[in-house]
């Protein structure tokens, strides 16, 4: 039996004046599993998570979230969820106790509740030794983590996070990440936002964002075969530059597109051969000096989505 699913999104949809900010989207989410919505900025994912949690009403359309309908229990909604929005939002000028204490009665918990679960969640997020600090004095990433805390105080089973690695370092960004993961091992659901295409990667569905619409929905490597197919070869050498146009007027080709100092070269093997493409390059005036296997990304991804049609298998 495949696990509940805890949201259920159905034809929702929020218009600003003419603007569709979120154009008629569908999806569902899954108990317990990580679940990515990914899309530039202004692709309608903020909008969608807003709704999501009760704090927009959306045009038209509906989805239930932990069981409760958005468009009639939005108060239910948000007792039952826990919600990290885009902007900090813990107080800057008290101390990190004092907003975990703040929080903690917002969600209705005091006293030895409160002071266990708090404990529970300083080994978790590893926030202990701040607790008499003033929030405003933390560094990015350590408010973050406050901020993550105290949208888990009353044992959500769904956390909404809107962009929350947004502006710290990659080697924060990895510590949260290894929080989140902790979180879905608990049987907790995570709906993360993000425009940072390696992070999806950790995610066990991704659904992706351009102009309001959901474009695709599938596993990263599902995304991957269906919107990149073929074979990826790295080429590295000296001339390729102006060799590149030949290469991409060669029968097979799907696309060649430049990483670091190296070419990516995907092609059809159907109809086009590794060993051609070698000789095309040195015809064309390129001397090729290395040659890798290379995979698709979801950046990769990402382009393929944004110009519409997924590529024929």
């Amino acid at each position: 039996m495949s696990p509940p699913h805890v949201i259920d999104v159905t034809h929702l949809s929020r218009h600003f004046g003419t603007f569709k900010a979120v154009d008629d989207v569908n999806f569902h989410v899954e108990a317990g599993e990580i679940f990515g919505y990914l899309g530039a900025n202004g692709a309608g994912k903020s909008t969608t998570i807003r709704m999501l949690c009760g704090l927009l009403d959306p045009t038209s359309g509906d989805a239930v979230v932990a069981g409760h309908r958005i468009s009639q229990s939005p108060e239910l909604v948000k007792r039952s969820i826990g919600y990290m929005s885009q902007r900090f939002s813990l107080y800057m000028d008290l101390p990190v106790e004092e907003n975990i204490a703040f929080f903690g009665g917002a969600y209705g918990l005091a006293g030895k509740p409160l002071r266990d679960r708090r404990d529970e969640l300083l080994k978790l997020v590893d926030l202990k030794a701040f607790l008499k600090t003033k929030t405003s004095e933390l560094p990015g990433g350590i408010r973050q983590r406050l901020a993550l805390m105290c949208s888990l105080l009353h044992r959500p089973k769904i956390v909404f996070l809107d962009e929350p690695t947004a502006g710290v370092d990659p080697a924060v960004r990895r510590e949260f990440w290894s929080l989140i993961r902790s979180l879905s091992r608990e049987g907790v659901t995570v709906f993360v936002t993000t425009h940072y295409m390696d992070e999806a990667e950790y995610c066990a569905r991704i659904g992706l964002m351009a102009d309001g619409q959901l474009r695709a929905l599938d596993t990263p490597a599902g995304l991957k075969r269906s919107w990149v197919p073929g074979t990826i070869l790295s080429y590295a050498g000296t001339d390729l530059t102006p060799a590149v146009p030949a290469i991409r007027e060669l029968p097979g080709v799907r696309a060649v597109e430049p990483f670091g100092t190296a070419w990516h070269v995907r092609f059809d093997e159907a109809r086009l051969s590794a060993n051609r493409v070698a000789a095309a390059w040195s015809a064309a005036g390129a001397t090729v000096s290395q040659v890798e296997p290379a995979e698709a990304t979801l950046e990769d991804v990402f382009l393929a989505v944004v110009a519409r049609q997924p590529e024929p298998t």
